[in-house]
C-alpha cells in the first residue's frame, strides 16, 4: 500500500469510522466514496483520520464493458440470486389502469375494489419470495436430499395453484408453472 498526498479517483480511502471504501468522484474537495456496506457517501479531504492510497488487494470500482460500475453489477447479481427482488415483471395490455371488484353475495355489502396494478404487485411478490424460499431450500446444508425433494413437490404444488393469475403477466417467461403432466 503506498500513500498519496492527494487523493484521486479509484484509490481507496480509509476512514476511522466507516473504514475503507473506494474513491469514486472529486469534487473540489469533496470525495464521493463508495463503502461496501455504507453505499456512497460524501466525505470532506479535511475531515481527520483520512487516508488514501492505491491497494492493488483492494478491488477498484471500474466501468465496465457494458457503462455499469463493477459493485454494481456485483450487486445485481447477489440480489438476483439471494433476494426476493427480482426484474420487471409487466403486467398485459389490457390490464393496465382496470379494477379487480370483489363482490359480495349479500348485496347490502359494499364490493372492494383494489387497482389491478396493486393486485398483481402482490402476485409477483408472493411468486418472487416463493422463489428465495426454492433457492434456500436447495442450498440447504442440513437438509437431506430427500427432505429437499418433498419440499420442491410442495413448491411445485404451489405455483401450480398460482397458474389461475397467469393471465395477468404479459409475458410468458413470468408465468407460474406448476407440475407438467405427461
Amino acid at each position: 500500500m503506498t500513500m498519496e498526498n492527494t487523493p484521486k479517483k479509484g484509490m481507496v480511502l480509509k476512514h476511522p469510522l466507516y473504514g475503507k471504501g473506494s474513491i469514486i468522484d472529486i469534487n473540489g474537495t469533496i470525495l464521493s466514496v463508495h463503502f461496501p456496506n455504507r453505499g456512497n457517501m460524501d466525505i470532506s479531504v479535511r475531515a481527520e483520520g483520512l487516508e488514501w492510497f492505491e491497494d492493488e488487494s483492494t478491488e477498484v470500482i471500474t466501468e465496465g464493458d457494458s457503462g455499469m460500475p463493477q459493485i454494481e453489477r456485483t450487486l445485481r447479481k447477489i440480489l438476483s440470486e439471494f433476494s426476493d427482488l427480482q426484474g420487471t415483471v409487466e403486467l398485459g395490455e389490457r390490464w393496465k389502469g382496470g379494477t379487480l371488484i370483489l363482490q359480495p353475495e349479500d348485496k347490502s355489502l359494499k364490493p372492494k375494489e383494489i387497482p389491478i396494478e396493486t393486485f398483481f404487485h402482490k402476485i409477483v411478490m408472493v411468486r418472487d419470495r416463493i422463489r428465495v424460499m426454492e433457492q434456500q431450500i436447495n442450498a440447504h446444508s442440513v437438509l437431506s436430499d430427500a427432505e429437499k425433494v418433498d419440499l420442491q413437490q410442495y413448491i411445485t404444488r404451489i405455483y401450480g395453484s398460482l397458474t389461475t393469475f397467469n393471465v395477468l403477466f404479459k409475458n410468458q417467461a413470468d408465468y407460474f408453472v406448476g407440475e407438467k403432466k405427461n
